[in-house]
């Protein structure tokens, strides 16, 4: 059921068009800009309609901050966009970035009811997944599994749907991505969960070593081996074995796993026994296994058997909205462990690690994350704790991106953006949130201040502190 309707929308007649068309006993909120959206402390939403004149130039950047703001409060929140005809491309643009619908001016009251009843499906439907979803999900994961990003959505839906069966997974993406995370995920909601889930880190395992380390031997089978000593795959029996980085192994170790994958059945080395192993297989790589193939470096017929049910994890750059999230998912984590109680970031830090690449991905975040919480003695992570390169952004015209790959206008645009956070972050922290001082001091009316803190993702209230 909607309950709960915002409307963002500077045109009053627009607004007392929706007004008369929502059902009675639906609450209703309307506001003629942004920071009066994100100032009310009571953000919890069904619906959201979004007049496009609303957003400044980077309309799917200024989408996303906006729909997180929500999203926090509701991740169910739907969004239908207002656009003049002139702007049905920017309206559908944005669509594809995750709003739900749009209606073009001039708006006939049929196409609003009928927003309302294909909204209300949505929301019911939303609502049945998800109880589907939480029925199905361990509580120990369900904070894991939290994500405002649609092609990890769709990855936990496909986990969702292969967790149970017995298939082979083969798990890519780059180093750091969390592909280890996500073969522990998927063993806990298997059928397999009661039994062993075996690691074996391939490439870190010298190939003289590793056919012993995944398919056992017998005593005397080698110089040094001097007791039978029992496989990865034997281990995992029930299980689950999970393989990373696949596309290091030998080509022998190659040949007896292509005969495992084929029939279940293996020997250790020196032995000739026939020994069989049920142990579901995900196996990982960070490598194009597809161009080793064409190079003569792993089996064709292996990348195959292995290929069955493969899930691709993004960079972390490709999913930089769930960085909030999975910031306060590693400071949980960090102050159990290092029994500390830091509950954030110093204001403006996060905007910062936002424009950051992340190479090393979630790896490198957390990494980052456990430095500056060892040697933070207060509650708020403060920039010293953090490497330069990670909080540049802080000083004033310091660019995260090469010129050299942008226009002068381009690069002008950007260095004034950049300029504009960093006074305004400066200014909220001397002056501790207090948007009237703060507008004194810069010279400009509080309502022009709220407008460019909102437009940065600089909320006044944070700086409190």
């Amino acid at each position: 059921m909607i309950y709960n309707v915002l409307v963002i929308c500077g045109n009053t007649k627009v607004s007392e068009q929706i007004t008369g068309a929502v059902p009675d006993g639906i609450k209703l909120r309307i506001v003629s800009n942004f920071p009066a959206a994100l100032s009310n402390q009571e953000n919890r939403y069904d619906l959201i309609f979004i007049d496009i004149a609303m957003m400044e130039d980077n309309l799917p950047g200024q989408f996303a901050k906006v729909s997180r703001h929500f999203a926090d409060h509701n991740p169910m929140v739907q969004y239908v966009i207002l656009a003049p005809r002139a702007s049905v491309s920017q309206a559908v643009e944005l669509v594809n970035h995750g709003a739900d619908s749009y209606l073009v001016y001039p708006i006939d009251n049929a196409e609003i009811e009928l927003v309302l009843k294909q909204v209300q499906e949505s929301i019911t439907k939303n609502l049945e997944l998800a109880y589907l979803r939480d029925r199905f999900w361990k509580p120990d994961w369900l904070e894991i599994i939290k994500t405002g990003n649609p092609t990890m959505r769709q990855i936990f839906e496909n986990v969702h749907s292969v967790a149970a069966t017995i298939a082979t997974i083969l798990l890519l993406g780059e180093t750091g991505t969390g592909k280890g995370l996500m073969a522990r995920l998927i063993h806990q909601h298997s059928h397999r969960s009661e039994g062993p889930l075996v690691t074996v880190h391939c490439g870190a395992i010298p190939d003289t070593l590793l056919e012993s380390e995944l398919f056992g031997h017998e005593k005397g089978a080698f110089t040094g081996a001097t007791q039978r000593k029992l496989g990865k795959f034997e281990l995992a029996k029930e299980g689950t074995i999970f393989l990373d980085e696949i596309g290091t192994i030998s080509a022998a170790a190659q040949v007896k796993l292509l005969q495992l994958l084929h029939d279940g059945t293996f020997s250790r080395i020196g032995g000739t026994e026939a020994l069989h192993t049920n142990a579901r297989i995900i196996a990982a790589t960070n490598a194009d296994l597809g161009k080793m193939v064409a190079a003569n470096q792993f089996r064709n017929d292996l990348f195959y058997r292995l290929n069955i049910f493969p899930i691709e994890i993004p960079p972390l750059k490709d999913r930089i909205e769930d960085l909030p999230h999975l910031i306060h998912q590693f400071l949980a984590k960090l102050n159990t462990k290092y029994q500390k109680k830091v509950k954030g970031l110093f204001p403006g830090i996060q905007e910062c690690l936002q424009t950051y690449n992340w190479p090393g991905n979630l790896r490198e975040l957390e990494n980052v994350l456990e430095r500056a919480i060892i040697l933070e003695k207060s509650d708020i992570l403060k920039p010293e704790h953090f490497p330069p390169t990670l909080t540049g952004c802080l000083k004033t015209g310091t660019l995260q991106v090469d010129e050299t790959d942008l226009s002068l206008a381009q690069s002008r645009q950007k260095a004034l953006g950049t300029f504009e956070r960093n006074y305004l972050t400066t200014l909220l922290t001397k002056y501790k949130g207090n948007v009237n001082l703060c507008a004194q001091k810069a010279g400009v009316s509080t309502r022009q201040l709220s407008r460019l803190a909102a437009k940065y993702g600089l909320v006044p209230k944070t700086f409190r502190h």
